[in-house]
């Protein structure tokens, strides 16, 4: 198994994606080689133990010239398998994995995700009936105040009208009863001026006429007296 093949496995086991995978599998790895450089040991329980050992100088022998070197002291990691991990390659046992569990936590998991998916949606389809009611409760609410507001102007707009044909009525009325009242006036007036004018008239007459009797009477006196002499 190479390490794009152990990444794939990894992720299939941590049920996530081959990005993160191997993003977990580089922070396992960087975490053991840096404690170990610093001498310490890593200990995993069921794995065994990862540690730096101390290699003293010796003499070594070069393969391709058969001439003997020497090597200097030096510190090597060592890898140390538990007797869990030597059983289970000997054969002495076998292998414990959680694959079924996680497929059972999967299809736990994919069931529990179905159902809250599910629940969303009637959740969701609660809310858009109840917003739609109050909508409809609204509109229906609005159109009834539209109504009555309506009613209400058409209302005040027939009574003004009525009131203001009232007033006309109420005007003309008055103004014709003006009317009326200074015609008859001009009207006793320009009798009344009549009959004085004839009055007037009847006495120019009436003294004219007694001037002529006075005079008539006079020139008869004359005459007379003068008949007499």
């Amino acid at each position: 198994m190479n390490r794009a093949e152990f990444i794939d496995n990894l992720a299939a086991r941590l049920e996530t994606n081959r990005a993160e995978a191997n993003r977990a599998l580089n922070a396992v790895l960087d975490e053991i080689k840096q404690t170990v450089s610093r001498g310490e040991e890593v200990r995993l329980s069921g794995l065994g133990i990862f540690e730096s050992v101390k290699r003293g100088a010796r003499s070594a022998r070069n393969p391709q010239t058969g001439e003997t070197v020497k090597v200097k002291a030096t510190r090597v990691p060592k890898f140390r398998p538990s007797a869990d991990f030597k059983a289970l390659v000997a054969g002495a046992r076998k292998a414990v994995t959680d694959r079924t569990s996680s497929a059972k936590k999967s299809a736990k998991k994919t069931a529990g995700k179905a159902n809250t998916e599910a629940s969303a949606a009637k959740k969701s389809a609660t809310k858009k009936a109840t917003a739609a009611k109050k909508s409809a409760t609204k509109k229906a609410t609005a159109a009834k105040k539209s109504t009555t507001k309506k009613a209400t102007a058409a209302k005040k707009t027939a009574t003004k009208k009525a009131t203001a044909a009232k007033k006309t009525a109420t005007k003309k009325v008055t103004a014709a009863k003006k009317t009326a009242t200074k015609k008859a006036t001009a009207a006793k007036k320009s009798t009344a001026k009549k009959s004085t004018a004839k009055k007037s008239t009847a006495k120019k007459s009436t003294a004219k006429k007694s001037t002529a009797k006075k005079s008539t009477a006079k020139k008869s006196t004359a005459k007379k007296s003068t008949a007499k002499k």
